[in-house]
């Protein structure tokens, strides 16, 4: 007798898979506004838009949003850890979801020490922490896409399937 599928947003409530797109989509957004983009392109100039312009706002709403990222991260990796006790495995798409998220945690936690006083990193390997960052990024971005657009948004399936 075959077992259906469990799907991974079972495990995780509703509110979990909200605040998790909520908190990822401010961080690209306050990411992406600690470069000039959105001044140089006018998007700042829309109304309702100038904080895209303030890189101190951002950059502490970036922050703020990491903290709840890691807070949510931790979170799902204890209904993970669960949940193999039940059989659960990650799927491909999981698999490399989770670790293009924890290249950006490193990457990400590597630039605050970088920027920290007590520490500081010279040009070149500061250089390389914020590209890996932001090439993490993207490709978690493709990644992300191709998985919805595959119909692969699970992100974990049942052993024995």
């Amino acid at each position: 007798m075959s077992r259906p599928l469990p799907s991974s947003r079972l495990l995780l409530p509703r509110e979990f898979r909200l605040a998790f797109v909520l908190c990822v989509t401010v961080l690209a957004i306050s990411g992406f506004a600690q470069m000039p983009i959105f001044r140089r392109y006018y998007i700042a100039d829309v109304p309702g838009l100038a904080w895209t312009d303030d890189f101190y706002f951002t950059s502490l709403l970036h922050y703020l949003a990491a903290i709840a990222f890691l807070v949510l991260a931790g979170y799902a990796a204890g209904r993970y850890l669960t949940a193999r006790r039940t059989g659960h495995v990650l799927t491909n798409s999981g698999i490399l979801r989770s670790g293009l998220y924890a290249l950006l945690t490193i990457t990400g936690l590597a630039h605050v020490l970088g920027n920290s006083s007590m520490t500081s990193l010279d040009s070149l390997p500061a250089m390389l922490v914020d590209m890996g960052h932001l090439a993490s990024v993207m490709l978690l971005g493709l990644v992300s896409l191709f998985s919805a657009l595959l119909g692969r948004r699970d992100w974990l399936r049942h052993r024995s399937s």
